[in-house]
């Protein structure tokens, strides 16, 4: 066996070593630390992926040399390799792009246990990817659930608490729903592996009743996996979520965490039911108009918000909704949706690594009326906040536009008069409604003038108490603030050497690379979907 089939099983066990390693060390030391066996991750990855596609086909790792059904397994093909790969990648410029505020928003004494989280988070988002048991896919479902939580709270403000609560019940009512789909697909089949499971479920389906019971069980599953993705009407947690949390953690949770349940499900519809069974139960059918309402509502929500975190969360909720419709399509539906999972992590990213820069140039807020001329303050965060946007709406060359013509061929393809007209519809109007609310914020931020705050706020109120003491030194040390540092502190896009440009410039790049070249991420999904189940 070629050594590489380890690679695997090496992301998953490196994580979670790491992750105990990082609360031995300081803050700086575990991001350093993090940062470099992250590149070795992606080296993994890309490693497996590489083998995949010359070889062609998936291969499956044995834990324990246990054969099923008693045993645990690993499987790899090129579309997990592809997954992966890119959410290593989203991960570490996560990581290297939110690093700034990270140490404003996080307590020094606590960073090097933020990380520790995120290389938790990192085991089960690796464990999600490769497995090919549905209940390994539960237990890391749950230690993902708990990461995220540890990764959204540890900003501690009053809004990230109680995000955090709310959070947690959302995705734990999810997870239990999930579980008890998992007792019922096991108490049918008697299997947990994904594969013998899928032979018996083939088998149930033929006899009498056999149709109902699996279609409840997979409608529990899929409820469940739903409430933690974000699917309508379960997204009406996002905009807290992602609005209170430090960059680098809207980041994770927007473009991967939400991704990762989504593609568990995938797992479960080719791998645990069979693609054809599912295309004959009425889940698909309800996954379609779900998922239109979710790009609608969501978009609607993005409109009505005053906060520029909110409105990219809200619109995280209408992007959801395209998956979830090219799932309900099916057909080429199931190569748009896997797209869309790429273009909108890679976008999402980079638009919540982006907005707390546009905030620290106006006032340190979010709301729109104080971020009037932001982009031409900071203008690096300008221009990717804008190449992010126009994304989002769909402007051709951007990862956006090829993600809703995969949508829109895929609709055509399927020679239904109702899924086409509907479709065609709904991408029609969800994309006026994305450009209503991301081109008027672009507007907004390159419209010169101040806002509604005051910039020099900060600034002034140091010195104003300074100036009350009789050593102003001493009171801006009391401050715990430097008034040296004030006049030398970089600016929040920190040139283009910083770490945050590096990593927006390649997401940048990624974007524009899924935008000219669909085609080629669209043949490697092609791929690994036929070799998938």
């Amino acid at each position: 066996m070629e050594f590489v089939r380890n690679f695997p099983l090496f992301t998953i066990v490196f994580s979670l070593f790491s992750s105990v390693l990082c609360m031995l060390l300081n803050g700086r030391q575990a991001k350093r630390y993090t940062v470099c066996y992250e590149c070795v991750l992606l080296i993994l990855c890309a490693a497996v992926l590489f083998y995949t596609i010359r070889t062609g086909e998936s291969f499956i790792y044995v834990m324990g040399e246990f054969p099923a059904p008693w045993g645990n397994e690993i499987r790899a093909g090129i579309l997990e390799a592809l997954t992966a790969t890119a959410f290593i990648f989203i991960l570490l410029c996560s990581v290297l792009g939110g690093w700034r505020f990270l140490i404003l928003d996080v307590e020094e004494s606590k960073i090097h246990l933020y990380f520790t989280l995120i290389n938790l988070l990192t085991a089960a988002l690796m464990s999600l990817i490769w497995t090919n048991d549905i209940f390994t896919g539960y237990v890391f479902l749950e230690i993902l659930t708990l990461s995220s939580c540890g990764i959204l709270i540890v900003r501690e403000i009053g809004r990230t608490t109680l995000a955090a609560i709310r959070y947690m019940i959302v995705n734990l009512l999810g997870s239990g729903l999930f579980l008890l789909g998992v007792v019922l697909l096991y108490s049918l089949t008697g299997h947990l592996l994904m594969i013998p499971m899928r032979e018996a479920v083939s088998e149930i389906i033929l006899s009498e009743n056999g149709g109902m019971t699996i279609t409840f069980s997979l409608a529990i599953l899929t409820i469940g996996l739903g409430m933690k993705s974000g699917l309508f009407p379960f997204h009406f947690w996002m905009p807290d979520t992602y609005g209170a949390a430090t960059p680098t953690s809207a980041s994770i949770l927007s473009a991967l965490v939400s991704k990762a349940y989504i593609f568990l499900l995938f797992k479960i519809y080719w791998r645990c039911i069979g693609i054809e069974i599912f295309e004959s139960l009425p889940i698909r059918n309800l996954l379609f108009p779900l998922g239109i309402c979710g790009m609608i509502f969501g978009s609607v929500s993005a409109i009505r918000a005053n906060h520029i975190n909110r409105m990219v969360a809200f619109s995280s909720a209408a992007q959801i909704g395209y998956i979830y419709m090219g799932l309900g399509m099916g057909g080429l539906g199931y190569i748009a949706a896997m797209f869309q999972i790429f273009s909108h992590a890679i976008t999402k990213s980079l638009l919540f690594l982006t907005t707390p820069r546009l905030a620290a140039v106006s006032g340190d807020s979010l709301l729109f009326n104080n971020l009037q001329g932001a982009g031409l303050r900071a203008r690096n965060a300008g221009i990717f906040f804008t190449i992010g946007s126009l994304s989002m709406v769909g402007i051709p060359v951007f990862a956006g536009f090829s993600s809703k013509l995969f949508f829109a061929v895929a609709a055509a393809e399927s020679g239904d008069a109702n899924t086409i007209w509907s479709t065609m519809l709904a991408l029609g109007v969800s994309s006026m409604l994305n450009a209503l609310y991301f081109i008027r914020t672009v507007v907004r931020i390159y419209t010169a003038g101040r806002g509604g705050a005051d910039i020099s706020a900060p600034r002034m109120f140091v010195m104003q108490v300074a100036s009350q003491s009789q050593n102003q030194d001493n009171a801006a040390k009391n401050l715990n603030f430097n008034t040296a540092d004030m006049e030398t502190e970089p600016a929040p896009e920190s040139g283009i050497f910083s770490a945050y440009f590096i990593a927006a410039l390649i997401l940048t790049g990624l974007n524009l690379f899924l935008g000219l070249f669909s085609w080629v991420t669209a043949d490697l999904i092609q791929q690994g979907l036929n070799i998938f189940a």
